[in-house]
């Protein structure tokens, strides 16, 4: 059994799960609640960094990040997610891009929920946000195309669109609206998205 170290909220957990979905792959993987800000947390010594996801394989070996484990998964099960060729780079710069904006996205929940207010940096807040608009008017000037079923690339986006909405209350839909076509687009075409929504 595989083991997958995460948390209900993480967008880059909720990448792997859609994805393990997508690929009939849930029954071969127990779900562990991970707690990356307690020292004492098994995870350090599954992960040397601390952060999830991180996929403990059955030889007690672990993978990680998000891309790492996705595409171990897309190995395993006979490459279903990453196409061949020149568009396997297409659907690789998108998960990247989507990533930027999660990683983005997570830096500015971090400021305001590790850093006392007094200490807060507008600048590095700022900064954060850039990347985010700047990832979503890309986007936006050029939703990706979508094929009969979910690639590597396109999981990762609704991903980061799932997690904008979850932490900032979808004020990035106002200003996107083919990218909100886009995800509910995807919503209606892949169950996993909604099955893998965190509710808490």
């Amino acid at each position: 059994m595989l083991v997958l170290r995460s948390s209900p909220a993480s967008p880059f957990g909720r990448k792997v799960k859609l994805a393990a979905l997508e690929l009939d792959l849930m029954d071969r993987i127990e779900i562990v609640a991970a707690d990356t800000t307690d020292p004492s947390e098994v995870l350090r010594q599954q992960n040397p960094l601390g952060k999830i996801p991180t996929l403990v394989l059955e030889d007690g070996t672990t993978l990680f990040d998000s891309r790492v484990i996705l595409d171990y998964l897309d190995h395993i099960s006979g490459g279903k997610l990453i196409p061949a060729g020149e568009a396997r780079f297409a659907q690789l710069r998108l998960q990247a891009l989507a990533d930027g904006i999660c990683d983005a996205a997570l830096l500015k929940v971090y400021e305001g929920r590790f850093r006392p207010e007094e200490g807060r940096n507008a600048n590095w807040v700022a900064h954060q946000d850039g990347k985010v608009a700047r990832g979503l008017a890309a986007l936006e000037a050029a939703p990706p195309a979508f094929t009969d079923r979910p690639r590597i690339g396109e999981i990762a986006l609704a991903c980061a669109l799932g997690y904008l909405d979850l932490r900032f209350e979808g004020q990035w839909r106002a200003a996107h609206p083919r990218l909100v076509a886009w995800l509910d687009d995807f919503a209606a075409r892949v169950p996993a998205f909604e099955e893998t929504r965190f509710k808490g």
